[in-house]
């Protein structure tokens, strides 16, 4: 039997994190682009083990903390799912500044604590609010965020034309109206939107090729982001649904796809730099959003945003690999 892993597991808004506590091996120095790229090559088998079933299921994911490589960071992030290795989290992120204080990784304040995490994406500050000793509310801002491609069309079969964006939140995301699919919030079952959003990340990944003016590894699209159409201002929460990776369904709704549409809401004149917005996800969980400044990334008219949740909790585990268990690695039976 080898060496266990060792996890806490949290949740934000419903969507899992499972933080890696120890058990895997320290890595070669270098950026965290580097490190992503070392791990994602060599060491994809214990995400196999942690993510995937008996231990994980086909919509856990993980948060392994590394050494930061840049000042000022307090700690550093690689994220992991079903598929891979992302480039941003927000619900992580927001665990993750919990996380930060109650292990003592940060000094806690009186009233607020802030954390400083290393993502592939670049640096994010989490500022965590503290209630009677404790952590509680954690807010983020996102690195520089853009409308990438607007009113783009693809004909995706039984759907016909469906008009789509693409937004960066330090992920790339197509984001589209779910009524072009013919899809209702609380009366179509969650099946319909996986298949409609995978379809449109399918087709829209080979038809619109993206760039990112930090690195190539950031140039990929992440997944689709299916939404109830209202992205004007308003005081009404908005609804919408992310599938990422492979149809991978977020609970949450999406830190990172929130500063996306953020991005693109600002883009299209349907937001101001302030004005919050409450975001719903598919099972009702919610945080909420503004635009936080006005900036530029390369080329691109670019925001930052501020998006605020909750995370909680749910476990605590030590897993073993039995060196002649046949299923030790991991399977997914969809």
């Amino acid at each position: 039997m080898s060496g266990p892993l060792t996890v806490i597991d949290m949740h934000t808004g419903g969507e899992p994190l499972r933080i890696v506590t120890s058990g895997y091996p320290d890595l070669p120095k270098g950026t965290i682009l580097e490190k992503r790229s070392f791990v994602r090559d060599n060491l994809d088998h214990l995400r196999q083990i942690l993510m995937f079933e008996p231990r994980g299921h086909a919509d856990m994911y993980g948060a392994l903390l590394v050494e930061p490589d840049l000042p000022g960071a307090d700690l550093a992030v690689l994220f992991m799912h079903n598929e891979g290795y992302s480039t941003m989290c927000g619900h992580a992120i927001v665990a993750l500044g919990r996380y930060a204080v109650d292990q003592g990784l940060v000094p806690a304040g009186e009233t607020m604590a802030t954390v400083t995490i290393e993502c592939p994406c670049g640096l994010v500050r989490a500022d965590v609010v503290m209630r009677d000793g404790k952590a509680a509310e954690v807010s983020f801002e996102s690195v520089p965020s853009f409308l990438f491609a607007r009113d783009r069309v693809l004909t995706l079969g039984k759907w016909g034309k469906i008009s789509f964006d693409i937004a960066y939140g330090g992920a790339f995301y197509a984001l589209a109206d779910a009524r072009q699919f013919g899809l209702k919030f609380g009366r179509d079952p969650v099946a319909a939107f996986v298949d409609a959003a995978d379809a449109l990340t399918r087709a829209a990944q080979p038809a619109v090729p993206l760039s990112h003016p930090d690195a190539d590894d950031l140039a990929f699209l992440y997944g689709t982001i299916l939404t109830d159409g209202r992205d004007a201002w308003s005081d009404q929460p908005t609804r919408n649904v992310c599938v990422f990776a492979e149809r991978q369904v977020d609970r949450s709704p999406t830190g990172s796809g929130v500063t996306a549409r953020l991005a693109a809401m600002q883009a299209r004149g349907q937001i101001a730099t302030g004005q919050t917005r409450v975001f719903e996800s598919i099972i009702g969980s919610r945080f909420s959003g503004a635009v936080a400044s006005v900036t530029t990334s390369g080329p691109h008219q670019a925001i930052t945003a501020r998006v605020s949740g909750r995370a909680f909790y749910s476990g605590k585990a030590e897993f073993l690999i039995e060196q002649d268990d046949p299923l030790a690695g991991g399977f997914l039976v969809r």
